[in-house]
C-alpha cells in the first residue's frame, strides 16, 4: 500500500509529520508491517526526533546552520554550484548528511515510535517549499 503526503514549508526547520504518517498507517488496516517514508528532494531530510520540547528542534537547526553555513560565508568559498543562491549547496550537504527516508515498525496498526520520538520533515532551504513523502507500508 503506498500514499504520497505533500508538505509546505515556509523556510528552514523541522516541520512534524506524525500525524500526518500516524493517521494513514491507521486507516491502513494493517495490524503489522513497515512503514517506509521517503522524501524526494535533494535539499531537505527526514528525521525521527524528540518531539516534546520545541528547543530540540531549534537546537538541531542552529546545530546544522553553524555546522554548514549559506555558501556567502567565507568558511564556505570552495564551493562551486551557487547558481541556485547561498542556501542551495549547504542544503545539499545538509541532506547528504541526515536521512532522505525511515523505516518505522507498525505494531497494532500504530507507528512503533517511542514516547517522546516524532517525524519530521527537515527543511534546508530559505524559501518556501512543498516537499513530497511516498509512504510505503509493507508486510
Amino acid at each position: 500500500m503506498q500514499s504520497r503526503f505533500c508538505v509546505r514549508t515556509s523556510g528552514p526547520g523541522l516541520y512534524e509529520i506524525t500525524g500526518d504518517a500516524a493517521r494513514w498507517v491507521a486507516g491502513a488496516g494493517r495490524p503489522e508491517g513497515l512503514c517506509t517514508l521517503f522524501l524526494r528532494h535533494t535539499s531537505a531530510s527526514l528525521l525521527i526526533q524528540e518531539n516534546a520540547d520545541p528547543d530540540v528542534r531549534r537546537d538541531l537547526d542552529a546545530f546544522f546552520r553553524r555546522l554548514v553555513p549559506h555558501a556567502d560565508d567565507p568558511r564556505m568559498d570552495y564551493l562551486t554550484h551557487r547558481c541556485e543562491g547561498p542556501d542551495d549547496m549547504p542544503a545539499h550537504i545538509k541532506a547528504a548528511l541526515l536521512p532522505v527516508s525511515l523505516s518505522i515498525p507498525v505494531v497494532d496498526g500504530r507507528l512503533a515510535l517511542g514516547t517522546w520520538q516524532g517525524i519530521y520533515l527537515f527543511e534546508h532551504r530559505d524559501t518556501p517549499h512543498h516537499r513530497e513523502i511516498i509512504a510505503h507500508l509493507g508486510g
